[in-house]
């Protein structure tokens, strides 16, 4: 079994485990009771129907440690989510060697900081942060496997579309003429493609299919592409044939 972000195996304390069997462990309170039991209910459900056994244990000055082996009986179809906010990130995971075969070891890197991070828990609770990985990994479950965690936050999508504007301007200003009775550069656009390929496709299109299906933020990127290489196009064929146009008298 894999751990990252930490270990819920540094003690061994029994007698904080529940006496009944359960998929979840909120010794720090995180959810609500209403929360929990339709958490419990839609975990006990997901492991029956797929195989899959996903607990989790949130904690905060106590912890059961390694007693949770055993209670759980862990093994490589089983991951376990520790939320503990001691830590710099929220998030940690024990994985079982199964969901590799799914999921690499940089997806869970990802999940980890995307949903764990100080920033996210701030803006949507401990609860939505447990409950969040959780449905990211049963989504990729139910996918077969995913290289990259599924959804695009609003912060990456700004990035991308940033990467797309500054692309596009590079392929414009690349296809302005340079020559008389010339109307287009294919030399210098083919030259710069490195760069505005990679702006474009490889930061501002490949993160946004990779991660979601939702044809609005694709569209946005390669309209904003299409429209700042336009923009860089005009304003560089218009000093082309104007060169003298911001000069002063």
């Amino acid at each position: 079994m894999f751990s990252m972000g930490g270990s819920a195996f540094a003690y061994d304390n029994p007698e904080l485990l529940p006496k009944e069997q359960t998929p979840i462990i909120d010794l720090a309170k995180t959810l609500s009771e209403k929360q929990r039991l339709e958490l419990e209910n839609s975990l006990n459900s997901y492991e029956q129907e797929t195989g899959w056994k996903i607990r989790v244990l949130s904690q905060y000055e106590k912890t059961p440690g390694l007693a949770v082996k055993d209670y759980w009986n862990l093994d490589e179809t089983s991951l376990l989510i520790i939320a503990d906010p001691r830590g710099g990130n929220l998030l940690s995971f024990n994985v079982g060697d199964a969901y590799f075969a799914l999921m690499p070891r940089i997806f869970w890197v990802e999940l980890q900081t995307r949903f764990g991070n100080q920033f996210y828990v701030r803006d949507n609770g401990e609860d939505g942060a447990i409950l969040a990985s959780i449905q990211a990994v049963e989504t990729c479950l139910d996918r077969g496997g995913c290289e990259v965690v599924p959804g695009l936050p609003q912060e990456q999508w700004q990035w991308t579309l940033l990467t797309s504007l500054l692309g596009g301007i590079i392929a414009g200003f690349a296809a302005s003429p340079r020559k008389e009775n010339e109307s287009f550069s294919i030399g210098w656009l083919l030259l710069l493609s490195p760069l505005w390929i990679m702006l474009f496709g490889i930061f501002g299109i490949a993160p946004v299919v990779t991660r979601t299906n939702d044809i609005l933020p694709l569209m946005r990127n390669i309209l904003g592409f299409i429209g700042s290489a336009i923009g860089a196009y005009l304003i560089a064929e218009r000093k082309f044939k104007d060169p003298d146009s911001n000069k002063q008298s």
